[in-house]
């Protein structure tokens, strides 16, 4: 006889995360199945017997103990982990943590009010359909922001904030005495301020109004605001900027090497007004040459313990943003004390090296100088000195003057021997391993009202490169100066790139017919610059640079050496630019501490000051990478009615991404909107598959687009698909 079916009737609940929550919220206490129920609300009967199902089910697993028959309490050691939360745009999460070998999956019910980069406390269990582990958060430790940028939308009594930022999964609820001065539809700074248990959204107040959607100002300022970024500075702080006594004295000469005497000049883009570094180059009677790095002593001006100090350190880095520069520095010390500007006196921290034809290091000195600048050049007019081979005519449409000049002759025998040196320099450099990351740098031309009215790229030339190797120089061997002394330093470190992630790029650079060696170390950076070298010019160049980049593990400050990979450098630090990084104007400080004797200082200090400086470099190009989005987006708003030649630089199951070859700009083309058949995503090819004519849509194919819509708010353009490059 055949046994009776099972009635259908209700799933089973799994209560197995709330309990642990429960217990875990208290670990010193002991809960019987009737104390849990009561917390969770529940007082059905089938409710109660799947807790005491689940109950005996933790013990079994060694997670809980009983402490008395039927009462339960948490053992410390069980599965819950500090981490932070990964937001996708799906309204669920990853739990990130260092201590586990893979981020975690959190199911949007399980996010408990946690939202993008909160730190919290989660447990991690194994859902019983399937074998991958999921997270629930039960405790947020700390919110990664509290201010949020949105469109308010106004109601009778109350209003609700909508952020444009994906990874928000939940709008702002704002009672109506916390409206301020908002009008509906204007983009406002709000702050959260609380979130009940049982409502689905937080509540809110408006901080400040920025203005109205698409307006310039109003964008420019919700990006800083985004990320909690300031515009203008205090007026007490500007203040005590303009008392700072910025005349050069004979007494304040006297305590440092005068270098005045020393042909020095500056090369600078035509239109940087802070000038915070300048070389110096000297023949000496061996033959040897002494070239000073001349760094803009900005510590003599910035003093510790000062609401100047102090809101610098805050800042930690300028902000370049498309259309204006947020600064570190108050002007009157960023655009005239400390910029080593023509024709003035400036006092300076200096490393000053005799190198040979080759070359090769003989001798360096470190400390503080006094220069004076004979001539500031643009990289344009350097660039025609060298490509010219000395022709010291600069012609008017590359001069910073307007109009056609000529440089004295020393200046241009120094230009062209340091760019000699720097080209070894630079030689030495790749073969021990360094990686040569020339990505393509989105500029515009902008009209009066800071409207993109062109595009352009900026690419780095010899002049540049002339530069870049002597502040590394400088970077490098001050590093190295203290590293060695094993004093407490900040260095600019760059671990080895993610394996994970370079086994990902292979994927894609392998449908453009590329591939690299990751075999061994020096095997990666040898490929990597093959392939960078390879790709130059080429139109998946603007992708596989990015990709290359993103492989990398980022670069940070901190006061433990590992080394630089990206450079082949065993020391280095950031000493070149205290105008605009705080990082610097710690290791001035330090250098003139060890230099006058002083005794290793407070490791934890500076490590507390280097994480804060690396956030802040974080947050600052987060807001420079989204006003360049800002402007793309609209710059493509005049030019609907064009078609452009892109390259797909992305596929996937909802799109794919082109990105426009004459202009970089990128967008997306949905799938459903690709008309002339129906696309499936296929994952192992990285491409859409048409079901009838079998056409393939993959990365690096050229296509021909239209701009369907240019939103400005969210920062996102929308193609038309209009076809295939043939």
């Amino acid at each position: 006889m055949s046994k009776r079916p099972k009635k259908l009737g209700k799933k089973q609940h799994d209560f197995t995360a709330q309990i642990f929550k429960i217990l875990s919220k208290d670990p010193s206490k002991s809960f019987n199945y009737k104390q849990i129920a009561a917390a969770l609300e529940l007082n059905d009967t089938k409710s109660r017997n799947e807790i005491i199902r689940d109950l005996k089910l933790l013990k079994a697993q060694d997670k809980i103990h009983e402490t008395e028959i039927g009462k339960y309490q948490i053992i410390s050691k069980a599965e819950y982990y500090e981490g932070t939360v990964d937001m996708t745009s799906r309204k669920t999460g990853y739990f990130v943590c260092p201590e586990l070998e893979h981020d975690v999956f959190i199911p949007a019910i399980n996010l408990n009010h946690a939202l993008d980069g909160d730190k919290v406390r989660a447990y991690i269990y194994n859902r019983r359909s399937s074998r991958k582990p999921e997270a629930e958060v039960l405790e947020i430790l700390e919110r990664k922001k509290e201010e949020f940028v949105g469109v308010i939308d106004v109601q009778k009594n109350f209003a609700f904030v909508t952020t444009a930022n994906a990874k928000m999964y939940t709008d702002i609820f704002i009672p109506k005495n916390k409206m301020g001065e908002a009008e509906h539809g204007d983009v406002v700074l709000v702050r959260m301020e609380d979130w009940p248990k049982k409502a689905d959204s937080p509540f809110g107040s408006v901080i400040k109004v920025l203005g109205k959607p698409g307006e310039h100002d109003t964008e420019i300022h919700a990006i800083l605001a985004e990320y909690g970024l300031p515009y203008d500075f205090p007026l007490e702080v500007e203040a005590y900027a303009k008392r700072i006594d910025t005349s050069i004295t004979v007494e304040e000469i006297a305590k440092r090497r005068d270098m005045r005497e020393t042909l020095t000049f500056t090369i600078d883009p035509k239109d940087a007004k802070d000038f915070d570094d300048a070389l110096s180059f000297k023949q000496l009677d061996n033959g040897n040459y002494e070239i000073g790095i001349h760094i803009a002593d900005v510590s003599h001006y910035l003093q510790e313990g000062t609401i100047l100090d102090d809101e610098a350190y805050s800042r930690a880095t300028s902000v370049y943003l498309v259309d204006r520069v947020v600064p570190m520095l108050p002007e009157v010390l960023s655009n005239f004390a400390c910029s080593l500007r023509p024709h003035e006196e400036k006092y300076t921290f200096s490393a000053v090296f005799e190198l040979n034809n080759k070359a090769e290091l003989v001798n360096q000195w470190f400390g503080r100088t006094v220069i004076y600048s004979d001539q500031r050049f643009a990289y344009e007019e350097a660039q025609h000195i060298i490509e010219t081979k000395g022709n010291n005519t600069i012609p008017t449409e590359i001069s910073i003057t307007g109009k056609e000049y000529v440089v004295d002759a020393p200046i241009v025998e120094a230009t062209l021997k340091m760019d000699e040196l720097a080209k070894i320099l630079r030689r030495k450099r790749m073969a021990a391993g360094a990686i040569s990351f020339d990505k393509v740098e989105v500029k515009f031309n902008l009209n009066e009202e800071a409207e993109p009215i062109g595009v352009y790229f900026k690419v780095a030339k010899d002049a540049n490169h002339l530069i870049e190797e002597f502040m590394l120089l400088a970077n490098r061997k001050v590093a190295e100066f203290i590293g060695k002394q094993k004093k407490t330093f900040v260095y600019r470190v760059h671990d080895e790139p993610n394996e994970d992630k370079l086994i990902n790029m292979q994927t894609v650079i392998s449908k453009f017919g590329y591939s690299l060696d990751l075999k061994s170390k020096q095997g990666i950076s040898k490929s990597l610059n093959s392939l960078l070298e390879n790709v130059n010019g080429k139109k998946e160049q603007n992708l596989i640079d990015t990709l290359a980049i993103r492989s990398m593990s980022k670069a940070s400050y901190s006061t433990e050496n590992i080394g630089h990979y990206g450079l082949a450098f065993d020391y280095y630090s950031h000493f070149t630019s205290p105008i605009r990084r705080y990082p610097d104007v710690m290791a001035h400080r330090l250098l003139q501490h060890y230099l006058d004797g002083g005794k290793s200082v407070s490791e934890e200090d500076y490590e507390e000051k280097c994480v804060h400086s690396s956030q802040m470099e974080s947050l600052a190009a987060n807001a420079e990478r989204d006003s360049v989005k800002y402007m793309q987006v609209k710059y493509m708003q005049d030019h609907k009615d064009q078609e452009f030649l892109g390259v797909i630089s992305g596929v996937t199951e909802w799109g794919i991404y082109v990105e426009i070859i004459e202009n970089k700009c990128e967008g997306m083309v949905r799938i459903r909107e690709i008309r002339d058949d129906y696309y499936t995503f296929d994952d192992k090819q990285y491409a859409l598959v048409g079901e009838v004519s079998n056409n393939i849509l993959q990365l690096g194919d050229e296509v021909y687009v239209k701009v369907k819509n240019a939103d400005l708010v969210k920062k996102q353009l929308d193609f038309h698909f209009i076809r295939k490059q043939e």
